[in-house]
């Protein structure tokens, strides 16, 4: 698929629509991927709802689209870095749809979730991919400097390292070399929480290292715990839960994760429920129905 599908004013990108595959998590992490404080609550401001607008797109898999309404933003709030760091986890989505990475045979199959053949990431969506996060963190420094305890900066932090980590862990498969950014989104979501204790998406960087990493074999376990790592798979769902119940942004990519964790355990109802719900809130979204007949036809009639 070619970079400029993604982007707005082509008729490949008004007609494109792909089947995305369920945070990382990373969780892997992923990410998916933290919120500014004031999109935690109820009151939403204007210019935050419209930054949703680009996120619901991206869960819909309407990525042009999504990508159209971050550009705006970042048009409209030059100095915001929550503009870039949303624009990149609309490329990292994409990658996870297009490369099927994030449906449930791939997380609930060790063989392809810590193995498995060699992806062929696109180059292009690499490169734009990695030029926003750099903006990102350019504008996060700028504004730290004159801010340190810049909620919306520290937020755009947490992002903009665990989707590094994610990019690294399910594309390029290189899952040691994405442990540092893994345990510095960590810390830098605990930092963040310190002083924002509402802004409940940066507890995806929390749940997804646990969760992730609990699912390694009990030798490599023992040695990520002695490099810092935490790898308590109960305290990852927990993280996770709060997310998925009071996170913003990163509320679905939560529930999503926690769908695969469930079908981790067989415990196929609960994932039938969440799946459910995506279904209903992104009904574009033809992964979430996939699975519910996947389910449907092996068990939860």
């Amino acid at each position: 698929m070619q970079t400029e599908m993604l982007r707005p004013g082509t008729q490949a990108a008004s007609n494109f629509i792909v089947k995305c595959g369920v945070p990382t998590f990373c969780a892997v992490l992923a990410i998916w991927p933290a919120l500014p404080p004031t999109a935690a609550r109820a009151d939403i401001p204007d210019a935050k709802s419209a930054l949703w607008a680009g996120y619901e797109n991206m869960y819909n898999l309407q990525f042009a689209t999504a990508h159209k309404v971050f550009d705006e933003y970042r048009q409209q709030h030059p100095n915001d870095p929550m503009g870039p760091v949303s624009n990149a986890a609309a490329y990292l989505f994409f990658e996870f749809d297009r490369l099927k990475i994030l449906r449930s045979d791939f997380f609930t199959q060790d063989r392809k979730f810590f193995g498995g053949g060699k992806l062929q990431p696109d180059p292009k969506v690499r490169k734009a991919f990695d030029a926003d996060l750099d903006k990102a963190r350019q504008l996060v420094d700028a504004r730290l400097k004159s801010k340190p305890d810049d909620h919306d900066a520290l937020l755009a932090r947490v992002i903009a390292t665990a989707l590094d980590a994610d990019y690294k862990a399910l594309i390029e498969k290189q899952y040691w070399q994405a442990l540092n950014e893994i345990k510095q989104s960590q810390a830098e979501a605990e930092n963040l929480l310190k002083v924002c204790s509402d802004c409940y998406d940066a507890y995806l960087a929390k749940g997804v290292e646990n969760y992730l990493l609990s699912q390694k074999p009990a030798a490599e376990r023992w040695l990520l715990r002695l490099t810092g790592a935490q790898t308590d798979k109960q305290i990852g769902i927990d993280d996770l839960r709060i997310v998925a119940e009071k996170g913003h942004y990163l509320k679905p990519y939560a529930k999503i994760l926690l769908a695969i964790a469930a079908l981790r355990d067989n415990n196929k109802q609960t994932a039938k429920e969440l799946l459910e719900d995506l279904a209903h809130n992104f009904p574009q979204n033809d992964l979430f129905r996939d699975e519910l007949t996947r389910l449907s036809s092996s068990c939860c009639g």
